[in-house]
């Protein structure tokens, strides 16, 4: 797995061992990205299930300012930081192990420009994530990975890459 683009563009990451983590491919991560290109520069940006931390290396890559990296696998958080070092990005990072859906609930209107969500597939957790943003959209922007086959509440617009779908939440302020 690599960064596509920006300044760490074409570097390789590390993932976290074993098969718990399903990196997001960079096809689709290339997609999503691009879709949310406006709201990066500059971004406070939120990486849920960060497993390997694409999402969010992949934005600080683009401009954003600081990312947020939650997981509650030590692992995982591990291999963030080793991929933030090798791109000299720590000081732009922080990390928290924690379970995602706990830590979204605590969450103030806003606190993040982007959020990113990668979940595991076929635990719902996609669903609760949207969910509580629908409640207090903690995030200008989410968009969150899922299978294709699972229904997301209403409010997000869906794009499809062959079994894979990520729904995009965006507030409307007011």
């Amino acid at each position: 797995m690599r960064i596509v683009a920006g300044q760490w563009r074409g570097r390789r990451l590390g993932t976290p061992e074993g098969d718990r983590v399903r990196p997001t491919s960079d096809r689709v991560r290339e997609a999503w990205m691009s879709i949310v290109a406006g709201s990066i520069p500059g971004a406070r940006v939120l990486d849920l299930f960060a497993g390997s931390g694409a999402l969010g290396l992949e934005a600080l890559s683009r401009g954003a300012e600081h990312a947020v990296f939650v997981d509650a696998h030590a692992e995982s958080l591990a291999a963030v930081q080793e991929n933030a070092k090798m791109l000299g990005a720590l000081a732009q990072c922080t990390l928290h192990r924690q379970d995602a859906l706990h830590y979204v609930q605590k969450l103030a209107r806003f606190e993040y420009d982007v959020a990113f969500a990668d979940p595991p597939y076929g635990k719902e957790f996609s669903g609760s994530v949207a969910t509580q943003w629908l409640r207090e959209p903690f995030a200008r922007v989410l968009g969150v990975e899922h299978a294709a086959s699972e229904i997301m509440p209403e409010g997000g617009e869906t794009r499809r890459y062959g079994d894979t779908a990520i729904t995009f939440f965006r507030a409307v302020e007011g």
